[in-house]
This record gives C-alpha cells, sequence and structure tokens, in this order.
C-alpha cells in the first residue's frame, strides 16, 4: 500500500489531496533525448529519482503476484477447474510488464498498471462459477473494449456523474468486506460448519475454535501486517507476506503438519528458484462463450459490474497521483488524460486475453511518486521489474494461503475507511449505502451488492420525490437489475420454466 497520510486503495475522483508538492521553480529541460521525450527535468525530477520512484512503486504493489494466483486459483468454474498457479503467475506479470511499459511511453505519467484487486475477486468468485473460465476471461475482454468506447466517444462523463458519490464510496467498501471474508475463509480461520441446518452459516476455524500451525501463520501474519501499516512501512503488504512465507516454510519443515492442512499451495522450499515462465493461459479466453452458459441480463450486468469498478477506481487513482505529483494543470486536469484512460481500458482487454483478470492503474504508485517520480520513466522502471518477476515463478507459488490472506485483510481495512465519506444523517443516500455494503459480504456477490443498493437509491428518491434527480442510467441500470432479482418468478410467469 502506499505511504500515505489517508491510507486507501480505490480513490473516487472526489478525494485525491496532494501530499508532496513539486519544486517551485522546476530546472530547466535538459538536452538529453530521454530527458526531452519524458519531460523529466521539466517536471523538476531526474533520472535518479525516477528509478528510484520506479522501484519503490513496484515493490509496493509486488503483492499481486502472490495474490491474483491465489484468489484466482482457489476458485473453480462451473466446470470444476481450476487455473495453474505458475500459469497465473506469469501472465499476472507479464501483463503488468507490458502495460505500465506502455502506460510509460503513451501516458507518461508515472502511474503502474496490473491485476485489480476486488475485479479479481468478480472473476473468481461469482463470474467463474456460471461459466468456464475462458469464458469469463472473455468478459473482461468485452469489458475492456467497452471502457475503451466510453473514452473514445467522450461517455465517461456521463458515467462518472451517474452515480452518486456516496454509493461508490459504499462499493469500494463492500469489496473491501468481501475480500476480507474471502481472506479469513481461505485462511481457514472462518469455516462453513458442514452439515448444520438451522444455525449460523460460518464458524472459528474447524471445529468453533482456532487450531493448527497454519492457522497461527495467518494470525501472525495479520498482527505483523497491521503492525506495519501503522508505522506507514513502506511496502508492508509484501514484507508481510515475504516474512510469513519463511515463517511457513520453517513450521512445515520441523513440524508434522497433514498437506491438506495447508490448502493448495505446501510452503516447501522450491528446487529451483528461476524457471522458464509458463505462458499456457494466454489467449485462453472466449469472447462470446459466456452468453451460451447464462442469460443476456445475467451478462450485461456482470459487465456492468466489472466496467463500474474498473472505470472508477482508474478516474480516481488517475486523479490521486497525478495530484500528489503536482502534476494536475490550473483546471485540474491531468495531462494526457484521453490516453491514459485508453491504455487503462487497454489493460483490462489484455488482463483478459492473458486470463490473468482485468488490469487496471494502481493507487500504490503514490509511492513511486513520494520517492520523487513525476513522468513516464518511472513507469518503465517498474515495468522492466515486472518482466524480471516472469522468471521468480517458483518463489511466488511457494506462498500458502495464509501467508498471503493477511493482505486481504488489510485491503479489507483500507477500502473501509473510505466509510467516513457517507453521511449517514441522510437516510435517502445512507440506507442504499447500507445495503451496498452489507449485502455484498453476506450474498458472496459484489453484482448483489450494487443492485441492491441502486434499486434502494431509485425507489427511495422517487418516494421523496425526487424522480427527476436521478440520472437515466441508474434509472436503466435500476430496471435490469429489478429482472435480474426477480428473473426466477418471471420466468415462472413466461413459462420459461
Amino acid at each position: 500500500m502506499p505511504d500515505r497520510a489517508e491510507p486507501t486503495l480505490n480513490k473516487s475522483e472526489d478525494t485525491p489531496s496532494p501530499t508532496t508538492p513539486p519544486p517551485a521553480t522546476p530546472p530547466p529541460a535538459g538536452g538529453n533525448a530521454v530527458d526531452r521525450y519524458f519531460s523529466i527535468s521539466a517536471r523538476g525530477s531526474s533520472l535518479g529519482r525516477e528509478i528510484r520512484g520506479g522501484f519503490a512503486t513496484f515493490f509496493t504493489m509486488a503483492y499481486i503476484l502472490v495474490l491474483n494466483p491465489i484468489i484466482l486459483g482457489s476458485a473453480e468454474d462451473k466446470f470444476g477447474n481450476h487455473l495453474s498457479g505458475p500459469q497465473l503467475v506469469t501472465a499476472t506479470a507479464l501483463v503488468a510488464a507490458v502495460m505500465t511499459v506502455i502506460m510509460g511511453l503513451g501516458g507518461n505519467l508515472p502511474l503502474a498498471i496490473a491485476a485489480g484487486l476486488g475485479l479479481n475477486a468478480v472473476v473468481a468468485f461469482q463470474i467463474a462459477p456460471l461459466m468456464s473460465w475462458p469464458d469469463a476471461m472473455g468478459l473482461i475482454v468485452i469489458e475492456g473494449l467497452l471502457i475503451c468506447v466510453l473514452v473514445v466517444t467522450g461517455l465517461r462523463e456521463a458515467v462518472m456523474h451517474a452515480i452518486p458519490p456516496a454509493l461508490k464510496y459504499a462499493i469500494s467498501v463492500g469489496i473491501g468486506l468481501f475480500i476480507a471474508f474471502i481472506g479469513f475463509v481461505d485462511a481457514g480461520f472462518a469455516t462453513r460448519i458442514p452439515g448444520e441446518t438451522g444455525s449460523v452459516p460460518v464458524q472459528l476455524g474447524l471445529t468453533g475454535q482456532l487450531s493448527g500451525w497454519p492457522v497461527l501463520v495467518f494470525c501472525l501474519g495479520v498482527l505483523l501486517t497491521v503492525a506495519l501499516l501503522a508505522r506507514r512501512t513502506k511496502g508492508a503488504i509484501l514484507i508481510s507476506i515475504v516474512v510469513m512465507t519463511v515463517v511457513a516454510v520453517v513450521i512445515n519443515e520441523i513440524a508434522d503438519i497433514a498437506p491438506a492442512a495447508w490448502g493448495l499451495t505446501v510452503p516447501t522450499v522450491p528446487d529451483d528458484l528461476v524457471a522458464a515462465p509458463d505462458f499456457g493461459l494466454l489467449g485462453s479466453f472466449s469472447l462470446f462463450g459466456a452468453f451460451e452458459q447464462v442469460g443476456v441480463v445475467t451478462i450485461v450486468l456482470l459487465v456492468f459490474t466489472l466496467l463500474l469498478s474498473d472505470f472508477f477506481d482508474t478516474m480516481g487513482t488517475v486523479v490521486g497521483v497525478s495530484h500528489e505529483a503536482g502534476l494536475l494543470d490550473e483546471d485540474g486536469k491531468v495531462p494526457n488524460l484521453g490516453r491514459v484512460l485508453l491504455i487503462d481500458g487497454a489493460a483490462a482487454v489484455a488482463g483478459g486475453a492473458a486470463s490473468s483478470s482485468s488490469n487496471t492503474s494502481y493507487i500504490e504508485s503514490a509511492a513511486g511518486v513520494g520517492e520523487g517520480a513525476r513522468t513516464g520513466f518511472a513507469s518503465l522502471v517498474t515495468g522492466g521489474l515486472f518482466a524480471v518477476a516472469l522468471f521468480l515463478t517458483p518463489l511466488a507459488t511457494v506462498v500458502p494461503a495464509q501467508a498471503a490472506a493477511p493482505a486481504l485483510i488489510a485491503v479489507g481495512f483500507l477500502l473501509m475507511a473510505q466509510v467516513r465519506h457517507i453521511d449517514w444523517e441522510k437516510y435517502e443516500i445512507a440506507v442504499p449505502a447500507f445495503l451496498t455494503i452489507a449485502v455484498m459480504p453476506f450474498t458472496y456477490s459484489i453484482t448483489n451488492g450494487i443492485g441492491a443498493g441502486f434499486l434502494a437509491y431509485v425507489v427511495i428518491r422517487t418516494v421523496l420525490g425526487k424522480a427527476r434527480e436521478v440520472h437515466w442510467l441508474m434509472w436503466g441500470t435500476s430496471a435490469l437489475f429489478a429482472v435480474y432479482f426477480a428473473i426466477d418468478p418471471i420466468e415462472q410467469l413466461l413459462g420459461v420454466k
């Protein structure tokens, strides 16, 4: 996570605040071709600062090389298939490397790109169970193409202003709780009660109490992660993952632990530290296969959920990082915004095509800005480091869920912090926000949470005589969600079932 005064992962476009202002009088542009292309001197930076910033950003967000394979690899599709861990590491590193370099060259901003947390949870636990993995990744490609269309046509402004800011915050908070819940479950801290009816659906540990070395690794990892975050330690999440992985490897060597207790990944020292990347997942997507598995309404809502989260997360991140770097113009606009958003949309397409889930700009890029990065050259450095990581797959596949899951708890906390931006005194927005937040983890579905919040917002505004104030996109989307929630009785009335 970035070392910021306000720790957050998904920033809306409403709240960026500068913490590292640029020099008041930038030095004159240098004569070097690289310097001129990236405007390094003109933006008050230097090659050394850009390199340091690129390294800082990479080490702050490198945890995604572990978390993305664990989140996607722990889920199974409709047909019971799992994605390969080593192949996921390769796909995650490859898309991050290529798209971050393209962002540096085309957008000239110190922004890094990688698989989006929250977005991968939607794919793993909501979309994949309805279809095959190639079909699910095809929806990611469609979502990315739609983002590109929105950018090219200028419709992004309409999408940005359609959803009330409080609901945008609520969506981030709900995703945070959902991700944290996934972390507790993956680590074995919370489990489903087997064979029970009429009782609570989950319990502490496997028997109502915590037991076993793997769960201890998770608990220690949570304590270490939150301690590092509290101290605003740069690279806190990555440090925690590395330390707890080492602890897990040691414990696994000296204790008598059944391999199944660790889950999908047993922490053992790999035979090789370096290995050739496995590109087996590249191109494994079906653009229209999902339409054969689920209805059109469901597909529209799934794509809308992905687009909503991706689009606003990107806008908030781009504005926030640019503001922190002092790159906004006098009108508060981001330089090269059209190209930046187009590249980000292309990153979503690339993520789907490579089966690494939708890729997006990372707020952790602010860590590089804190080290002095002001241009796209820092992104070239970050992208280069992701390229090196392509050959370190054995190290990434050693990390058990119990060592990585604390990062999900930390992400949940950082997203939860945005709840303070919601005005809980105004029921007309507080109730929809609450339903958005609560329904996501309680139904294990991000789409359900967004739908509940949207419907509640439209209904309450209508009851209060403020129907005309509701954007037409909210009306249209809420109508789709109404059909989505009532699809079973509708099908019965139409004789479909």
